[in-house]
């Protein structure tokens, strides 16, 4: 079974390993704050600031990936085809990704921004591998 999902496992961990690597982001930019506090964000801070972006994406990645990642385990369980899983994950991944990338380097409070489309793009993945699920049963 693994052997079958190899490439699907790869991208779940690699979503994983990019949420490590924006909690990592996000603690160093907090932490180079004059006046940091651990554990809080200024509540003053906006997009303009790297330390609001930084915190926002990791909150959204954990607010969005885990999530994901269940549904694809479940989905990898009940035996949705491997090429079908890998597709709509790697979709996730590179939205994500982008999403990451833009909200770290541009600072807008306007709405929609840039990365709101890649945000949308994940988000019509994890409703597209919902049903995919849902529709195994």
């Amino acid at each position: 079974m693994a052997e079958q999902y190899h490439n699907v496992l790869f991208v779940l961990l690699s979503l994983l390993a990019m949420m490590v690597l924006q909690q990592i982001v996000a603690t160093v930019a907090h932490r180079k704050q004059k006046d940091m506090v651990p554990g809080v964000v200024d509540s003053q801070l906006d997009h303009y600031s790297f330390v609001f972006r930084s915190h926002r994406t990791f909150m959204n990645s954990l607010e969005n990936v885990p999530i994901f990642v269940l549904t694809a385990l479940v989905g990898l369980l009940v035996g949705i085809e491997s090429q079908y899983l890998f597709i709509v994950s790697s979709v996730f991944l590179v939205a994500r990704f982008i999403h990451m990338v833009l909200f770290y380097l541009i600072a807008t409070n306007t709405n929609p921004s840039p990365r709101s489309y890649f945000y949308m793009i994940g988000l019509l993945s994890q409703i597209y591998l919902i049903g995919l699920v849902g529709w195994s049963f």
